[in-house]
């Protein structure tokens, strides 16, 4: 096995979606990069040669505080054995987080506790997805990889209605401050037009001054080099500097890396073919995943919604599971690309069915939320590889961030590797499934926010839109 000192940067991602636009960035910088779905051990380490980083695609994400830490406390423990040189929290580009789910000041004091750096960075900002911050406050273009709109995030159509964890603030010191007492200081984007000496000297000053967490603006392509820099900068060698952020964290580590040499960017991706039938797992409420659907289902894909039914007890999920997995090889027997579904949008009736019915259990919000994207992504998984057993694809999409790792862990996939850049934010992957039947097909994952409205049929027929 390689030297653990080799390893430039090592992730934990709060779902799997998101992971994969972490392992986009590096790899597109150049840094031979695998995502595991747990934490891997030295002897599964030892199968692959010459990593630069590593990613680990969690579920925190959809977890209340207790779980996160323990869940994290080992994962944290577990990357620092590797003695990489950065270890990122990975969260989504909205930095979609609560208090009782998600909670990212959670995270944060994991983190201090088990790295005691000095400070804690924290980036969430990255133009290249149409995320931008600007004197603390978050903006988001509708749909990544599109050319919407750009909302204040508390004014987003999607975000602010997120089923699980509504905006309803922009300031993200301000949001963070209701997951966490640690004080927080900003690298504003007057700070940025200065000299890269000035921005490192605010920086030591943000630090010196008792802020435990430091937020950076970034608006433009050309910052985020600068602000690798600035970060990589911050490096104890004694340790690894543990930071918090989207993966404009592994961008601006990328961009830098690939400026001093110590990465080349890659360009050899392989050429996707078009790809007929297709099978497409959707577990997003996004309005942005919705007119997706709606487009591909015009467009001569067959559609499955998932009944709030399937939820109600192991024999009613076992019944519709069998029904759908029944339907799905019925339409990849006819050559016809599927969509299973949970929801189109959250207008959709069974969003606000799933609330009611989880209500009449008795379930507190809380509940709820952390339960739903198991739920259905166990009814996702399950009845995907039920299907593919008798009838395989070679290409298979999962969409929806909380609900991905979940649907992946069914499937039996183990990690992925980038093959192709296809959508921003979402590439194309080989999946690692040993007795799977979807052992090394291709694998696409987006999150809910990521694509325009022809998403599914481009990838049906390989094309890229970068």
């Amino acid at each position: 096995m390689q030297e653990a000192k080799d390893i430039l940067l090592a992730f934990y991602g709060d779902d799997f979606t998101g992971s994969t636009d972490a392992l986009e960035f590096l790899s597109r910088a150049g840094a031979k990069t695998v995502l595991f779905l747990e934490n891997p051990t030295s002897e599964i380490l030892e199968q692959f040669k010459d990593l630069d980083a590593i990613g680990v695609a969690g579920m925190t994400r959809a977890m209340v505080p207790k779980e996160m830490k323990e869940v994290l406390d080992e994962a944290f423990q577990s990357l620092k054995q590797l003695k990489p040189r950065h270890i990122h929290y990975k969260v989504c580009s909205t930095f979609d987080s609560s208090p009782e789910i998600g909670n990212i000041g959670t995270a944060i004091q994991c983190g201090v506790h088990v790295f005691n750096n000095k400070f804690t960075p924290v980036l969430v900002a990255a133009p290249n997805l149409g995320r931008y911050a600007a004197f603390g406050n978050l903006y988001a273009r509708m749909g990544i990889g599109s050319q919407g709109a750009i909302y204040r995030l508390d004014k987003h159509p999607s975000m602010s209605k997120h089923p699980i964890t509504p905006s309803y603030e922009s300031d993200l010191r301000v949001h963070l401050s209701k997951q966490t007492n640690q004080s927080m200081g900003l690298i504003d984007l007057v700070d940025l037009s200065k000299d890269v000496s000035e921005i490192k000297e605010k920086l030591s000053a943000e630090i010196k001054s008792g802020n435990h967490i430091v937020f950076f603006d970034a608006m433009y392509e050309n910052q985020m080099q600068i602000l690798g820099e600035v970060i990589d900068a911050k490096v104890d060698e004694k340790t690894p500097l543990f930071s918090v952020g989207s993966s404009g964290i592994e961008k601006a580590l990328g961009d830098y890396w690939t400026k001093t040499g110590a990465l080349k960017q890659r360009t050899d991706w392989e050429i996707l073919e078009e790809c007929q039938p297709m099978l497409v797992l959707s577990g997003s409420v996004s309005p942005v995943t919705a007119s997706q659907i709606n487009w591909a289902v015009a467009h001569g894909f067959e559609e499955i919604p998932v009944s709030i039914e399937a939820l109600e007890n192991e024999i009613s999920g076992a019944r519709f599971i069998s029904e759908y997995q029944e339907k799905i090889v019925t339409f990849l027997k006819e050559g016809k690309s599927v969509i299973l579904h949970t929801s189109k949008g959250p207008e959709d009736s069974r969003f606000h069915q799933t609330k009611t019915f989880f209500n009449k259990k008795g379930w507190d919000e809380q509940m709820i939320r952390s339960q739903t994207a198991k739920r259905f992504g166990e009814i996702l998984g399950q009845s995907a590889r039920k299907a593919l057993e008798k009838v395989p694809v070679k290409r298979l999409v999962i969409a929806g961030g909380d609900t991905s790792s979940y649907v992946a862990r069914e499937l039996g996939i183990k990690a992925v590797e980038m093959i192709a850049p296809v959508f921003i934010g979402a590439p194309m992957c080989r999946a690692i499934a040993p007795n799977s039947p979807v052992n090394n097909i291709e694998v696409n994952l987006k999150g809910g926010q990521v694509g325009d409205e022809t998403y599914f049929g481009a990838l049906q027929k390989g094309k890229k839109s970068i």
